[in-house]
């Protein structure tokens, strides 16, 4: 006999909502794809100065009418610039109110000199987001975290790696305000009709619309069991404890 998969109607638009979602984030690593064949093609590496090139490549999805994006560039493993050690031409969007910055009107560059709280950045072994694309070859979510150095706020790190004559050259890379992705996962998220809740690999909620999954918190396996459904291309579940 056929499977009826009618039967389980919340099931099915929890289906639906993370493929919804998994095309979201498959889009933001589209544009992390061309900037990667970008940098990768680039002959900036030679002059040492390879920062107005991604400032131009990254600058229209950071000013774009409500960008999904507030910062995204090119971070360089050591030695790749020529004349420079490890390397961030990273930029942030406009922000308003922000504690380091104040409001700005438009991209700012990350200058790493005047963070002294930065040193952690200088072993990027350390760092989630550049150590597991370098492991696997492959893109990676980072987050959901609270980012100390620029947008003091919860964000999601995507990255993916640039290769350079068969070497890790390093990540690029985009960051998203959870704040800014809930408004276009939560409509997709209340359309399941239970309690939803978008969770990175780590178990950590993204983004909910579950009273008792505030974002932050830490969701164990039985909670999980039985219950999440990958969003396709990312290492992201859509979680609805209710339905079966």
């Amino acid at each position: 006999m056929a499977e009826n998969h009618s039967a389980d109607p919340v099931q099915s638009r929890v289906r639906d909502c993370a493929a919804a979602i998994g095309a979201l984030f498959n889009g933001v690593f589209g544009t992390l794809d061309h900037w990667r064949n970008q940098v990768e093609a680039s002959t900036a590496w030679g002059a040492g100065d390879v920062d107005p090139a991604v400032y131009a490549m990254v600058e229209p999805e950071l000013t774009a009418a409500d960008p999904l994006l507030i910062g995204a560039g090119f971070i360089a493993a050591p030695g790749v610039v020529r004349g420079k050690g490890l390397h961030f031409a990273w930029w942030l969007g406009p922000l308003e109110d922000n504690p380091i910055l104040g409001t700005t009107t438009e991209p700012s560059q990350l200058d790493l000199a005047s963070r002294e709280y930065a040193d952690y950045l200088r072993d990027l072994s350390a760092l989630e987001w550049y150590r597991v694309p370098e492991a696997t070859g492959a893109r990676h979510i980072t987050g959901p975290y609270v980012d100390h150095l620029c947008t003091c706020d919860y964000i999601l790190t995507l990255t993916a790696p640039v290769v350079v004559g068969g070497s890790m050259a390093g990540v690029v890379g985009a960051d998203v305000l959870v704040r800014r992705l809930e408004r276009d996962a939560l409509p997709l998220m209340r359309a399941v009709g239970v309690p939803t809740a978008l969770v990175s690999a780590a178990g950590r909620v993204v983004v909910s619309t579950d009273p008792q999954l505030p974002v932050g918190t830490l969701v164990d396996a039985g909670q999980a069991s039985g219950s999440a459904v990958a969003c396709p291309g990312t290492n992201l579940k859509v979680m609805a404890p209710t339905a079966r």
